[in-house]
């Protein structure tokens, strides 16, 4: 796989709480040179943007992130104001503690209920896999599943760790035809990339990648 195949699988990423104007226009401009997938950036700078890039960046960006608790009510506010802001893509993080309650069900209604408020536009459920056992993250692949999110994710790259080959390996077993994966947190080398779309993952989130295209010593998301 060439490089540049590589990086249109790659949600370029700066999701840093101190991001500035300054960070987000290097990011937007890499992602347009380098044929990113999209940029994966904080809810506040979609409109400005959209408004300085137009069509020429799919945006994506995060809600109920990175922790996931906020209720279903505010994390639809939320997917509704990044739509009208010109939002394309929704990574939504589930909520981790009805996840370890084994409220599964209702961790799906949420699911749906956010893929409802995006319609057409991309719903990435992100399951913060190093926070689950293993038949915590299957019951997360039926409930993306049965909910109708477009992707599952791995991660955040705010916990306690990122994607591995196996979560990505147990996905691939126990999700639905029509879900695709998303590995995303820790992604540090070449071989890091060229393994998860080796196995299958259609994105790819992180911050490194054009870097490590580029041979540079990187480090973040």
């Amino acid at each position: 796989m060439t490089n540049q195949e590589m990086l249109s699988h790659v949600d370029h990423t700066q999701l840093k709480a101190f991001a500035t104007w300054e960070d987000i226009l290097k990011l937007c401009d890499e992602a347009v040179e380098f044929g990113t997938a999209s940029v994966c950036v904080p809810p506040c700078y979609i409109k400005r943007i959209h408004d300085t890039y137009g069509d020429k960046l799919n945006i994506c960006t995060v809600v109920g992130f990175p922790l996931g608790y906020s209720v279903t009510a505010a994390k639809v506010a939320e997917v509704e104001a990044a739509l009208a802001d010109g939002c394309n893509e929704i990574d939504m993080v589930v909520n981790i503690s009805d996840v370890k309650n084994g409220l599964f069900d209702k961790v799906e209604e949420e699911i749906r209920a956010l893929k409802a408020a995006c319609g057409e536009h991309v719903l990435k459920v992100i399951i913060e896999t190093c926070y689950l056992t293993e038949e915590e993250k299957i019951a997360m692949c039926k409930a993306v599943t049965q909910a109708g999110a477009d992707y599952i994710k791995t991660s955040t790259g705010f916990g306690t760790d990122g994607a591995t080959k196996e979560d990505i390996e147990l996905f691939k077993a126990n999700i639905g035809p029509d879900v695709k994966m998303k590995a995303a947190g820790g992604v540090s080398t070449v071989e890091d990339l060229e393994m998860f779309l080796a196995l299958g993952c259609e994105r790819i989130g992180t911050s490194r990648a054009v870097g490590l295209l580029k041979g540079e010593q990187t480090s973040g998301y």
